[in-house]
């Protein structure tokens, strides 16, 4: 009797199985994430006195949404191996536009919308430019371009002040049947920028470029030009959460702790959110749910009666805890090319 049939059938769900394993290994820093942000989110639920309300969670996607667009503004260079220490100083920087040219009729302000939007673009492309050409350290030319982007910040927003077309702002900050606005703003980020770019050659090329450059190029990566996109989309990133700061806040203002806050708390939301400060490994994804774990640190210390000037401390052991657990698989390995296997 002939054992080829069997053997034929079981082969397909040997390579499902075997495909399923490399999936869920690949994506286990996302799932992490998602895990510790769940747990989270549901004790501080279940310590509210008056529940998850929709305002409750509505005010808490608002706050959350701003880091996560920031944190994935902050992946892409780190995905390429680098770091861009501008992104808090670019958020601030179009914060401070948009309290100025977000104004007046929705015409007036879609146009300022577009010039924000066109500001951080020009930002991130600088960034990618003075990198790339000047062949300088990522993290040395982002802490200079983010003094002067700040600066920017200072000579447009000398004090806190300016407003917002009240239209736009309610449309960006309310809720739709009981799914806030930051949420599908966040989608929609994912769906029409992310997505697209994560598929295409400059974004695979990223991924390429992390992994390890050198192969990069003799494979045949465009690498000045996928570094180039990296950090130009980091800066529209910035852009889209400095318009969303303007419309929760109706304000706008030059403050260099908020840039340096966002800036360090996008890197721990980073690095949650299962992206490897290595390079070559993580998702935008990832560091949406790593964003809002960081934020609902803070939400919890509330409920719980803790001195919110702990807060550091416990963000600390967070994000300990989930660079310990990415650790893990690094010391296993003998080969770093099994990284990337």
């Amino acid at each position: 009797m002939s054992v080829v049939p069997s053997t034929q059938a079981a082969a397909p769900a040997g390579r499902a199985r075997d495909n399923f394993s490399h999936w869920l290994l690949a994506q286990r820093g996302l799932l992490l994430a998602v895990a510790i942000f769940a747990v989270m989110f549901l004790v501080y639920g279940w310590k509210l006195n008056v529940g998850l309300t929709a305002n409750i969670i509505n005010t808490a996607a608002n706050k959350g949404a701003l880091l996560a667009l920031v944190a994935m503004a902050q992946t892409l260079p780190v995905i390429t191996g680098g770091l861009d220490l501008s992104v808090g100083m670019i958020f601030v920087l179009t914060n401070c536009l948009a309290s100025v040219v977000v104004v007046g009729g929705p015409v007036s302000a879609f146009f300022g919308i577009l010039l924000v939007l066109g500001v951080g673009l020009l930002c991130g492309f600088i960034n990618g430019v003075i990198v790339v050409y000047g062949r300088l350290q990522p993290i040395i030319v982002t802490l200079a371009t983010g003094a002067v982007y700040f600066g920017c910040s200072l000579a447009i927003r000398p004090q806190p002040g300016g407003s917002v077309n009240f239209e736009f702002a309610d449309l960006m900050t309310r809720s739709w049947a009981g799914v806030p606005s930051t949420v599908i703003l966040l989608i929609a980020v994912v769906l029409l920028i992310w997505m697209p770019y994560r598929r295409s050659v400059l974004g695979r090329g990223a991924y390429a470029i992390g992994s390890s450059e050198q192969a990069a190029y003799m494979s045949g990566v465009p690498v000045a030009r996928a570094r180039l996109l990296a950090y130009t989309l980091a800066g529209l990133f910035a852009a889209i959460a400095g318009i969303l700061l303007t419309c929760i806040t109706y304000s706008g203002a030059a403050k260099a702790s908020l840039a340096n806050d966002y800036t360090l708390n996008s890197i721990g939301a980073v690095v949650i959110g299962g992206t490897s400060l290595f390079g070559g490994v993580g998702s935008a994804v990832g560091s949406i749910f790593g964003a809002f774990v960081m934020r609902t640190v803070g939400d919890l210390l509330i409920v719980f009666d803790i001195n919110p000037v702990l807060q550091p401390l416990f963000v600390g052991i967070v994000l300990l805890f989930a660079v310990s657990i990415g650790s893990l698989r690094i010391l296993r390995v003998k080969n770093k090319l099994d990284l990337y296997r």
